[in-house]
C-alpha cells in the first residue's frame, strides 16, 4: 500500500533543488530544514528523501528508513544543542494536521510546550 498522491509535493520540489530551503541536515537518506512558518523558537522539518505518503502507509521494508530518522532528529537536537528539550511531531492524516502527503517530522522547541498539544 503506497498511497502516493499524484501531484508534486513541495517537499519533493526541494529535494529536486527547484525550492530553496534553510538546510538543517543532510545524508545520504533525509533532509531537515527550517520550517517556514514555525510554530516555536526552533522548527525543523526532517523528510525523508524517498518518497513516503504517510506514516501509515509505511511497511515492513520502512523499519530501517524510519529507524534512522528518529536517529537523525536526536542528532539534529544534539548538534542544535536543544538541551532543555524538544517534541518530535508526526502528523498522520488530514485529521491529524498533515498539510503536505508526504511523510515528515517536526522537531519543535525553544518554549514551554503544552500538554495535550492539540
Amino acid at each position: 500500500m503506497s498511497n502516493l498522491p499524484t501531484q508534486e509535493t513541495i517537499f519533493e520540489k526541494i529535494l529536486k533543488g527547484e525550492v530553496e530551503c534553510s538546510k538543517v541536515y543532510e545524508d545520504q537518506q533525509v533532509l531537515a530544514f527550517n520550517d517556514i512558518n514555525p510554530q516555536a523558537p526552533t522548527h525543523i522539518v526532517l523528510i525523508p528523501k524517498n518518497k513516503l505518503a504517510r506514516l501509515t502507509a509505511s511497511e515492513e521494508a520502512h523499519k530501517e528508513l524510519l529507524g534512522h530518522m528518529t536517529w537523525a532528529a536526536g542528532e539534529i537536537a544534539r548538534q542544535k544543542q536543544l538541551h532543555k528539550g524538544w517534541r518530535l511531531v508526526v502528523n498522520d492524516g488530514e485529521e491529524a494536521g498533515q498539510a503536505v502527503p508526504y511523510l515528515h517530522f517536526h522537531i519543535l522547541s525553544g518554549r514551554q510546550l503544552l500538554w495535550p498539544p492539540g
